[in-house]
C-alpha cells in the first residue's frame, strides 16, 4: 500500500488558475494512482498566465474546463485540498454529508500582481512551484529500491 488517497478535489475561488495548476502537477506526478480533480466556487476560463507557466515545465494545461462545486459529476473524494480561504468554506460545506478529509493551502492568487508581463509570469510561476513542492510533501514519489 503506497499511502495515497484514491481520489483528491483541488478547490479555489474561480477554477481558473491555482486548483488547475495544482491538478495538473498531481496529475503528472500520480495520475495513473489517483483520481485528481479541481473546482472553483464559481467558475472562469482558465487563465492564460496559468497555461504558460505550466507549459514551461512540459504540462499542458490549456483544455481545461472549469467547473463549479456544484457542477462536479462526482462527489466522492478521499481528501479535497482548498486554496482559498472561499472555497474553504465551500469545501467544508461540501463534507458535512460525507467522510473525507479536508485540507487548507491557502495559496497566493498571482493575478492579483501588477507590473509587466515578466513580473506577471514570476508570481504565477512562484504560485507553481510552491504548489509543486507542496504536492511533493504530501504526496511523496516512491523512492527507487536500494540494491
Amino acid at each position: 500500500m503506497n499511502g495515497l488517497p484514491g481520489s483528491v478535489l483541488f478547490c479555489c475561488t474561480m477554477n481558473a488558475i491555482r486548483s488547475p495548476m495544482a491538478e495538473g502537477l498531481l496529475k503528472h506526478l500520480h495520475g495513473h494512482q489517483i483520481y485528481v480533480d479541481s473546482a472553483g466556487v464559481r467558475s472562469d476560463a482558465v487563465d492564460p498566465f496559468a497555461v504558460a507557466v505550466m507549459d514551461e515545465i512540459g504540462i499542458d494545461i490549456s483544455r481545461h474546463r472549469a467547473k463549479t462545486f456544484d457542477s462536479l459529476e462526482d462527489t466522492s473524494f478521499d481528501l479535497i485540498i482548498s486554496l482559498s480561504p472561499e472555497a474553504q468554506h465551500s469545501a467544508v460545506e461540501l463534507t458535512r454529508t460525507m467522510a473525507c478529509d479536508v485540507e487548507f493551502w491557502n495559496t497566493f492568487d498571482p493575478s492579483l500582481v501588477e507590473g509587466g508581463r515578466e513580473t506577471v509570469l514570476e508570481a504565477y510561476r512562484q504560485v507553481r512551484d510552491t504548489l509543486l513542492q507542496r504536492i511533493k510533501a504530501r504526496f511523496p514519489l516512491p523512492s527507487a529500491p536500494r540494491l
